[in-house]
């Protein structure tokens, strides 16, 4: 994720900011411009145009934009659409279908941490030019999420999964309290909501790059035969524990239930390192350990929208970042903030991811305005 700056005052804007700090101008994010920029009115008149602001943004100098609606209505977005766009919901909250009960008086705080991990998400998603469609413009494969609360007092569980398309996240999850038991309980090392996203977006993703290509084959060959009985699996997952040598073959243990989840847990590892890198060049972040002769401590990354060259390149520059971030942490106190170890297969496998990525991009660059080529 990268840092931004007010065109006006050149405070420091932040992803999730709705104000710049230091002037106070009303901030938006431009998903058109992959950007937070602040606005200025687009009328003192009133009128039609006092719905409208102006981005200070050099690159998008007087383009006028609105507020999505749950931005002004309720408070849970920070994302701009462009005057031409007839919708009055943004990109991102266009793909949520279903919303929590805001009856409840949990539920506006739930959603709006909700909301805020898939925007991370998306950005992530869109910058690596991966296929964005909602299921009003595409039925069949488009993506859409819902967030969705326990039943009865508990008793009608909502289950966090994927389902053709439609991502539904547990408004319990939301909670950071509900979350850390859940992980405690199922002896999870990692459990967060931007986590669950990103698993669950490879799941979609999977379907929508590998199921139908010619990437199916080398699929199974990395991963394995994703024919395997799902139920069975799980069954004996949580029966018999994970496979013994997952440690040595899998980037955690529940990517040893099945080969389904094995791409799911590969893909939100390499949603990680990809944001997580990016943040550090945002920064300004240079590793140059010493005494660690074996790590290639590199932060040198040029490619595409998110600056990346190969994926040596990539795993050179992760491994040295997530030893510094986690020794940060325990300096504070605090638990590892990447608490995972990659081995060999496990690298193989987001190179795998990191070449799809990469051919899908590739693919689209090449399709007219709109159009989506076979298992693109």
């Amino acid at each position: 994720m990268k840092i931004f700056s007010c065109s006006v005052c050149d405070g420091v804007l932040f992803f999730e900011n709705t104000r710049c700090t230091r002037c106070e101008r009303v901030v938006a994010y431009l998903p058109d411009q992959t950007a937070a920029s602040s606005l200025e009115p687009g009328s003192k008149d009133g009128g039609e145009a006092a719905n409208l602001f102006v981005s200070t943004l050099p690159a998008a100098r007087r383009r006028k934009y609105r507020l999505c609606r749950n931005y002004t209505e309720h408070g849970v977005c920070n994302w701009a659409i462009p005057e031409g766009d007839a919708s009055d919901l943004c990109l991102s909250c266009r793909l949520t279908a279903i919303i929590p009960d805001l009856s409840q008086s949990t539920s506006r705080d739930a959603w709006h941490r909700l909301e805020a991990a898939k925007r991370r998400l998306l950005y992530t998603i869109l910058g690596l030019s991966l296929p964005v469609q909602s299921k009003i413009e595409r039925p069949d494969d488009g993506l859409a999420f819902a967030f969705k609360q326990d039943e009865n007092g508990g008793e009608k569980k909502v289950l966090t999964g994927h389902d053709r398309g439609l991502i539904t996240i547990n408004l319990g999850e939301a909670d950071p309290s509900v979350r850390e038991k859940t992980r405690e309980e199922l002896g999870e090392t990692y459990r967060t909501l931007l986590g669950h996203f990103r698993h669950e977006s490879g799941h979609y993703y999977w379907t929508r790059l590998i199921q139908t290509s010619r990437r199916i084959e080398p699929f199974r060959r990395m991963f394995g035969d994703e024919r395997l009985d799902y139920d069975k699996a799980v069954q004996h997952h949580y029966a018999q524990g994970p496979s013994p040598d997952w440690p040595v073959r899998f980037v955690s243990a529940y990517a040893s239930l099945h080969p389904w989840e094995d791409w799911a847990e590969t893909w939100a590892h390499y949603l990680h390192m990809v944001d997580t890198l990016e943040t550090a060049r945002s920064h300004g972040v240079a590793l140059r350990p010493t005494g660690v002769k074996s790590v290639v401590a590199r932060m040198k990354m040029t490619v595409r929208a998110l600056d990346f060259d190969d994926f040596r390149d990539l795993i050179s520059a992760w491994v040295p970042l997530t030893l510094a971030v986690n020794n940060l942490n325990r300096s504070m106190g605090l638990p590892d903030a990447y608490p995972f170890v990659l081995c060999g297969d496990a690298i193989a496998k987001l190179q795998f991811v990191h070449d799809v990525v990469e051919e899908s991009a590739a693919l689209r660059s090449t399709l007219p305005s709109g159009a989506v080529g076979v298992g693109a």
